[in-house]
């Protein structure tokens, strides 16, 4: 089981986070999604933890196969999507990815916020096993190359400027100078045991969600002037209508 620690720095607070994540999640899931592609939302609801207090359930499934490389679509059926269970606790959440038909598949992440530039040592508190296991790796929101396919200009952050917050753009070393900073940090433990294809599988899984997680993380802060002055009421009328609209899109025959 590979495990790696994404760290990723943002030029918000922890608290201004909390509204962005989820907008941005939103509205990147509606705009990858097309006709029989993308995610479809399952629930969204109210859910509790005894030691954590009140938090957000989210299940989704996720449609990919013509996303994938020809030598994992060749291993799966057409009709096929991952479950994407997720518990949000903010600023600690839970996120689990399965697929029915392959039990031996598993992508479970722990997120933690903290208002830093990504110095604290274990703030996920992973046992010592783990960390002996861990592999950090820090990604770049300004600098790390995007699939050419992802690249729009308008969320250049070496270009962009947000009118309501004044901040940007980005350069190297923006996060040692800049005020708010925040990190997000991310524990992905993949695992696939089937013999043979361990190895390729779990790699290919971290390359994928390395690019998702750049890719987010980027349009976050590129949308913050569309939700930056959003309350949670807001936040969760504008989940609702775009998360109909995204499964009407995905479900369309």
């Amino acid at each position: 089981m590979l495990i790696k620690e994404y760290r990723i720095c943002m030029p918000l607070t922890v608290e201004e986070y909390r509204i962005g994540q989820l907008y941005m999640i939103a509205k990147h899931s509606h705009e990858q999604s097309e006709k029989g592609e993308g995610v479809e939302i399952v629930k969204n609801e109210v859910c509790h933890d005894p030691v954590r207090g009140v938090g957000q359930y989210t299940e989704k499934r996720i449609h990919l196969s013509n996303h994938l490389p020809s030598w994992i679509r060749a291993l799966i059926p057409k009709v096929f999507y991952i479950t994407e269970k997720a518990w949000n606790y903010y600023p600690y959440t839970i996120t689990e990815y399965t697929c029915s038909f392959l039990p031996r598949f598993n992508i479970y992440i722990e997120t933690r916020y903290e208002d830093n530039a990504g110095i604290s040592e274990n703030c996920l508190q992973l046992s010592q096993e783990e960390l002996d296991k861990r592999e950090i790796d820090f990604v770049d929101i300004v600098l790390d190359p995007l699939p050419a396919k992802h690249y729009k200009e308008s969320e250049d952050l070496t270009r962009f400027k947000s009118i309501k917050t004044d901040r940007g753009p980005l350069q190297k070393n923006w996060a040692s100078d800049s005020s708010p900073v925040m990190c997000s940090y991310k524990c992905v433990k993949v695992k696939f045991e089937v013999f043979g294809l361990q190895g390729k599988v779990e790699s290919f899984t971290h390359k994928t969600v390395r690019d998702i997680l750049l890719l987010g993380h980027r349009q976050a802060f590129a949308w913050v002037d569309e939700w930056i002055e959003m309350s949670m009421e807001d936040l969760r009328n504008y989940e609702m209508h775009t998360n109909e609209a995204t499964n009407k899109k995905v479900m369309e025959s």
